[in-house]
């Protein structure tokens, strides 16, 4: 376990070392992030100021929304970035996966330290400043279950997201080229849990309810967060399936990786 551990944490310190080597260019690329989401999000202010709610949601609502999935979203990219479909694909075409194959370390943990993206720190700060800001904005009732529940519904959803790059990943195996569709779950997935389910047309919204467990990591937690009703009257205890969902997702993406590196074959580059 300590050697494990041990092992990673040098495998980040090589990432950050190589990544600090050029400072400025560092916090630009930091800084440029940050400044393109927070446009984002102020487009999205002007439209509450001259609509007033989005489905019966105020700002500071779906800026919680927002806040909570952005930071979540930064950090899964920070920690699971080797595992990036679009990247991983390079590395079973060029055949430098099968060089990790041949280390005496676990290829999960190699790819966990193999790329550890500093840069996505700007979607971290902009995610916690938004949710920061939310929560002062929203008159919140705190209890020691809802102290409890936050942090878990933020590792989750690291959990959740985490386990759909390893699956996409995963699926290069057999296809080399990433596939595309997979940053509709990624990318796109983390996009749509950042408004309320309710907005969403019904065949969709089942969809990434019932089939891809989306709205069970980000708008049920809301809803009990911040005492809303369920327009959908599912039962009172939906909002456990939070860490159910995500990791649950996780393990399944884990066992899905251990299939494909068994009937892994090199692509002779």
């Amino acid at each position: 376990m300590w050697f494990t551990v041990n092992i990673y944490r040098r495998l980040i310190a090589v990432q950050l070392k190589a990544q600090l080597q050029y400072r400025a260019a560092f916090l630009l690329e930091i800084a440029a992030a940050a400044i393109t989401l927070f446009m984002f999000f102020g487009a999205l202010a002007l439209v509450f100021h001259r609509f007033g709610q989005l489905g019966g949601w105020s700002l500071a609502e779906v800026a919680f929304l927002w806040g909570l999935v952005e930071l979540a979203f930064g950090l899964m990219d920070l920690t699971f970035s080797g595992f990036d479909p679009g990247d991983f694909g390079q590395r079973v075409r060029k055949g430098s996966f099968d060089q990790i194959l041949l280390r005496p370390l676990s290829p999960t943990l190699q790819l966990l330290g193999a790329d550890f993206p500093v840069r996505r720190l700007g979607r971290i700060i902009q995610g916690g400043v938004i949710l920061w800001i939310a929560l002062a904005l929203l008159d919140l009732t705190w209890t020691p279950l809802k102290l409890a529940y936050l942090p878990l519904v933020l590792v989750s959803q690291i959990g959740f997201f985490g386990g759909l790059f390893i699956i996409g990943a995963t699926i290069t195996f057999w296809t080399v080229e990433s596939i595309e569709a997979i940053n509709i779950f990624t990318y796109g997935g983390s996009e749509l849990i950042a408004y309320p389910m309710h907005i969403y047309p019904a065949g969709l919204r089942r969809f990434f309810t019932y089939i891809i467990p989306a709205a069970f990591l980000n708008y049920y937690p809301a809803l009990f967060l911040l005492d809303k009703p369920d327009p959908f009257h599912l039962p009172a205890w939906t909002p456990c399936l939070t860490p159910v969902a995500g990791f649950g997702l996780l393990g399944l993406a884990l066992l899905f990786w251990r299939f494909g590196i068994r009937y892994y074959q090199s692509t002779g580059t």
